[in-house]
């Protein structure tokens, strides 16, 4: 099973899996979104010292895989918030979910040689690269995080902080659960409707299932759908938005899916300047 298209290219290097957007690399941009089997859980309050330990190592193999230095590696502690900071000093080690980037789910920096991770297990992850302003940003957005809108504090910090323009933003999005299989109860979707009915969009965004084994209404999301919405009133142009339209739970042979494998697996999403 390969999962590249025309938006993205599937390589595997010194036995890390893997896939690129062809848009970054043409414009030279390292980065890379993994796949199994190797994992980049580093929650240490969750996961142990075994699991975080081993997220650790692979996030320095993976990185060495991909040309990027690990030692100016940040990444958040990514709890389902709309936070998005910037990284504007190098600390010449490995910053997994420093405290100063807790409560984050992303990050923005500028500084030349620095790396942004993200990781995910179905949720959308969001690679963000302004090639006038040499500006890049990591979004992990899950369904509370796209609800909040952390993506409009993404490019809006962007433009206000990096001096960067909407429409010169390329934003590329990982793969994630997709309305295929993102299926809510009537809370999710009532919170869904509130929050997006002046999209006039709803009927793309929401679809009915039925009702489940317990007899309980269930609605499909498409929050990759809402994600573009978003982008596209922040002012990123359409062309300039890169899905891969790869489904975490329909290819959860290759791609950590917490849906399907309900384990701590997960996978990692790195850009670099």
């Amino acid at each position: 099973m390969n999962l590249s298209n025309n938006i993205v290219i599937q390589k595997n290097k010194d036995n890390f899996n893997y896939i690129q957007f062809k848009r970054l690399l043409d414009l030279g941009v390292k980065h890379a979104y993994s796949l199994k089997p190797h994992s980049f859980n580093t929650r240490l309050e969750l996961v142990g010292d075994e699991i975080y330990l081993n997220g650790i190592k692979n996030y320095q193999k993976f990185s060495q895989v991909i040309g990027v230095d690990a030692n100016n590696l940040f990444k958040p502690n990514q709890t389902h918030t709309n936070v998005v900071k910037s990284v504007k000093k190098i600390t010449g080690n490995i910053s997994i979910e420093e405290d100063e980037y807790k409560d984050t789910d992303g990050l923005i920096t500028n500084i030349k040689g620095t790396s942004l991770a993200s990781v995910n297990a179905d949720c959308i992850l969001l690679l963000m690269y302004d090639p006038n302003k040499n500006v890049i940003a990591n979004i992990h957005s899950g369904w509370k995080g796209t609800f909040n809108k952390i993506t409009v504090n993404c490019i809006n910090k962007m433009v206000e902080e990096y001096n960067c323009r909407p429409e010169d933003i390329i934003v590329c999005i990982c793969p994630s659960i997709r309305k295929c299989h993102f299926e809510v109860k009537a809370d999710v979707k009532k919170m869904c409707e509130e929050i997006f009915a002046y999209t006039n969009r709803l009927n793309e965004i929401i679809d009915y299932i039925g009702k489940d084994e317990n007899r309980e209404d269930k609605w499909k999301i498409d929050t990759v759908l809402i994600t573009k919405i978003l982008l596209k009133e922040c002012g990123v142009k359409e062309e300039n938005i890169e899905d891969c339209g790869i489904c975490s739970v329909c290819n959860s042979e290759l791609i950590h899916s917490h849906r399907v494998d309900k384990l701590l697996g997960r996978s990692t999403a790195i850009i670099s300047l």
